[in-house]
């Protein structure tokens, strides 16, 4: 019931009955009794109830029983069993209890939003979107407009920033929207060489950290027919794709983490919190 629980909540699964954990098929015995059994414990020990099925397949003279789970659309998915109530996810091979972060994904998910999406309690009033209006400018080639703040999701229609708003304002006052960066002295993390570490607007953090890797990556030059070429260590374009998406996708319900952009002699690395799309 907890692979039952972990798999709705996640990206669904099966569990096979009739196989060793060797993946010799032993084959089972009353298919029909089993199912039922199979289904009244969902009943007793999930809550809500996951959309699932229970397939038989025949194997040469042996039956097996599948248990197919969907990824739910209603999370989280509890286990109700053991005087205890607790929402599994998936790891590897095992089922192990959410965390508070991951119950807080779970709970989003459920509910069809995002973290970005929920307003906060900052009055709109309060801040001030300058860099964002400057970048909007320089990007767009368009005047920023205030009316944006509502079409962008960055307010509510009670005058309230939203976490994406809060992320876009001036002085962001959310402390989890962080960057560290490090060069370091080698091919390992031994002696850095030189570092910074950045708080506040996303924006300001993705120029500081296009800035941070243009001070301390080598350039060369490319000889031409008539002159030569500048050439940076690492493309232009890569790293501002690379610091987009890890500023962008990373997950902001970990207080306990940041970015970091860590510069070696053979290498650039960026890890933001969180893990893959939708991972529970």
């Amino acid at each position: 019931m907890k692979s039952v629980s972990a798999f709705a909540n996640c990206f669904g699964g099966s569990l096979f009955f009739g196989i060793d954990n060797d993946g010799i098929i032993r084959g089972i015995e009353n298919v029909q009794h089993i199912c039922e059994v199979i289904s009244n414990k969902i009943r007793d020990y999930l809550d809500p109830l996951p959309e699932m099925e229970l397939i038989p397949h025949r194997e040469g003279c042996f039956e097996v029983l599948q248990l197919k789970v969907c990824a739910g659309n209603y999370t989280p998915y509890y286990y109700v069993g053991d005087s205890q109530r607790i929402a599994f996810i998936r790891n590897g091979d095992e089922s192990l209890p959410a965390t508070a972060e991951q119950m807080v994904r779970l709970v989003l998910k459920g509910a069809n939003k995002t973290f970005d999406s929920l307003h906060t309690e900052y009055k709109a009033g309060d801040y001030s979107f300058t860099i964002l209006a400057n970048t909007f400018k320089k990007r767009t080639h368009q005047e920023w407009n205030q009316k944006y703040l509502l079409s962008f999701g960055l307010v509510n229609d009670r005058g309230c920033l939203t976490h994406a708003g809060a992320l876009f304002a001036d002085d962001c006052p959310l402390w989890q929207s962080r960057l560290y960066c490090t060069r370091w002295d080698g091919k390992t993390k031994r002696d850095a060489l030189n570092d910074a570490e950045f708080t506040g607007n996303v924006l300001m953090l993705f120029r500081e950290a296009m800035n941070f890797v243009k001070s301390n990556t080598k350039k060369g030059w490319k000889k031409l027919p008539n002159g030569r070429k500048n050439k940076s260590e690492y493309a232009e374009c890569a790293v501002l794709e690379t610091i987009v998406n890890h500023l962008i996708h990373r997950d902001y319900t970990v207080m306990g983490g940041e970015v970091h952009l860590d510069i070696y002699d053979d290498r650039l690395s960026v890890i933001s919190p969180g893990g893959m799309y939708n991972e529970c």
